[in-house]
This record gives structure tokens, sequence and C-alpha cells, in this order.
């Protein structure tokens, strides 16, 4: 229980890409680590598959000086997600604090909008490539990159590695 005392917050959305809320969720949780959900409201949403996933606090509610760490999985969600000024402002707020802020797939659009990628090595979905590089971040090609705290990988066969690094960045 490597992470036992650590409280990480995830996000989700409609349309969120099933596997990569849920397998960071439950291989975070087997850490030890408490996951919180958060979203624009309280409530159940669907993955892109339609398996539900329940958010227990609105992004209003949110105290990231709380969290250790926070993941956004992909899918339809970040789109939805980066909509709310108050899910970017916990963004900003992690990357500034220098807590782990992990994205995958599409997640990057978030940090895109959180202004979180300036200056980073970065990965992501390759539709998404050039938002990537033009919000000011050098793409990489890599199953995952982690630079000063942001963590980022491409799709859910990506997912071993991407809950490595995070496991490992709250382990430092």
């Amino acid at each position: 229980m490597s992470l036992a005392g650590n409280r990480i917050l995830i996000f989700v959305d409609e349309g969120y890409e099933d596997l990569e809320f849920w397998y960071p969720k439950i291989r975070l949780e087997e850490e030890g680590a408490v996951v919180d959900v958060a979203a624009a409201r309280k409530g159940v949403f669907h993955g892109k598959y339609g398996y539900p996933a329940r958010a227990d606090l609105s992004y209003k509610n949110v105290d990231a000086a709380a969290y250790d760490a926070l993941v956004i999985p992909g899918g339809q969600a970040p789109d939805r997600i980066r909509r709310h000024k108050e899910a970017v402002a916990i963004v900003k707020e992690m990357v500034r604090a220098e807590k782990p802020v992990a994205a995958i797939c599409h997640g990057p659009q978030v940090l895109i909008s959180a202004d979180a990628l300036r200056g980073r090595r970065a990965t992501c979905f390759a539709s998404i490539r050039d938002d990537v590089v033009n919000a000011g971040a050098k793409y990489v090609d890599a199953e995952v990159v982690a630079d000063g705290g942001v963590i980022t990988s491409r799709t859910p066969a990506d997912l071993p590695a991407f809950c490595r690094a995070i496991i490992a960045a709250l382990s430092e």
C-alpha cells in the first residue's frame, strides 16, 4: 500500500473513456490511495461504452489543496470538462503547487485550457497532437511522458505505464 494517506482527484463527464477512468481509479485504490470523483455536478455519468461512474463532488466544492494528484481520463469528457472554469482552476492550482496532474488520450485538452503544457514535453491521442503543439508543448510519441509533474499518455494501451508514472510521482 505505497500510496496510503494520499488523496487523488479524478475528473469525469459524459462520454469518458471507460478504461481510462476505471483502470487508474482502481489501480490507485489498490495502492491505498483515497480516490474522489469530481464533475460539474454530483451524479452519474456514462462512459463511451455506457459504464456508469458517480461524481460525489462538484468542481465548485473541490479544495485542490486537499489533494495530492489529479487524473483526467480521455474520451469525449475532456472537451466538456474544459468548459468549466472551476475545473480549469483546479488544474492550474495543482500544477502551480507542483502536484502530479495526469492526463491521458484527450485529457490534455483540459491541460491546454489551463495553459499547463507551455514549455513541457507531452503526449496525447494522435488527433489532438497539433493542439498540444500549438499550446506550446514539445510532442513526444511515447506511452508516457512526465515533465515537471505533468504526466501524459496516448491511449488505453498505455494505461500500465500511465499508472506506474502516477504511482512513482506520488512515491517520490
